[in-house]
């Protein structure tokens, strides 16, 4: 009688837990960085209660981005360690070793639709994929050079060149963010075209330096780690300075 009693508590407080939809509670500071590291990007809403401006947004938001883990704080000592000064929604990401900010008490308005946009907009990762959402939170970042994978999704390495450059991306932490331009849309022809490339010619990589505005192709071949690595250690040690830009001739490249 005792199990059955304490196995219908177990799934009444299951219930209970998925309909209030609560997020997890960070207690201190080695559970917060605990939580930071657990994936590459992650959200905490730095509250002072469940009854706070935003909490209920934030609830419904993490509910629609299943992709990113989200959490809340209450502890004031947790806050000052993170640089938090009041009601906060950060967004905490490894690829360019960046928190972003929400401050409640700025925002005008605190809806559901907008936090899920300020949470797509800021999920940097190791290798991103590029779209109209994800392009603002890449040119939005300190982080301005790009190593960029041109390829078509639902060709036979395209699973496979993602895996190995995204494994590579967290070497470059800091100095390169690593994109995923899926030639097969129409919408990516324009990226394309500026590198001087088509459809057709993928596989390639190449790499954007937003500071210059400048642009390398990698030159063909097998795209191994180790052709990239040093493709991108070549442009921080200055060797791709007086190289011809991809793009500018139909051939041009590195």
């Amino acid at each position: 009688m005792l199990i059955s009693l304490f196995l219908s508590l177990l799934v009444s407080s299951a219930i209970a837990s998925e309909k209030d939809g609560a997020l997890p509670r960070l207690t201190d500071t080695k559970a917060a960085e605990a939580f930071i590291d657990s994936a590459e990007v992650v959200v905490i809403g730095f509250f002072e209660g469940e009854e706070s401006h935003g909490y209920k947004e934030l609830v419904a938001a993490a509910k629609r981005v299943e992709t990113v883990p989200a959490a809340m704080c209450a502890e004031k000592e947790v806050w000052a360690d993170l640089s938090i000064t009041s009601d906060t929604i950060a967004i905490f990401r490894k690829a360019d070793n960046h928190q972003e900010n929400l401050l409640l008490s700025e925002a005008k308005k605190v809806e559901a639709e907008g936090l899920v946009n300020f949470i797509t907009i800021n999920e940097l990762r190791y290798i991103t994929e590029y779209n109209q959402v994800t392009a603002v939170g890449l040119f939005n970042s300190e982080v301005k050079s790009h190593l960029l994978l041109f390829a078509n999704r639902g060709s036979k390495d395209y699973a496979e060149l993602t895996a190995r450059l995204g494994a590579l991306a967290p070497e470059f932490t800091g100095k390169f963010l690593f994109v995923l331009v899926n030639g097969a849309l129409k919408s990516n022809s324009r990226s394309l075209e500026y590198f001087g490339l088509k459809s057709r010619d993928l596989p390639r990589v190449g790499l954007y330096d937003g500071a210059s505005d400048m642009k390398w192709l990698l030159p063909e071949g097998e795209i191994s780690t180790e052709r990239v690595r040093e493709f991108c250690q070549s442009f921080l040690r200055g060797d791709l300075k007086g190289v011809k830009e991809a793009g500018a001739e139909a051939k041009t490249e590195l």
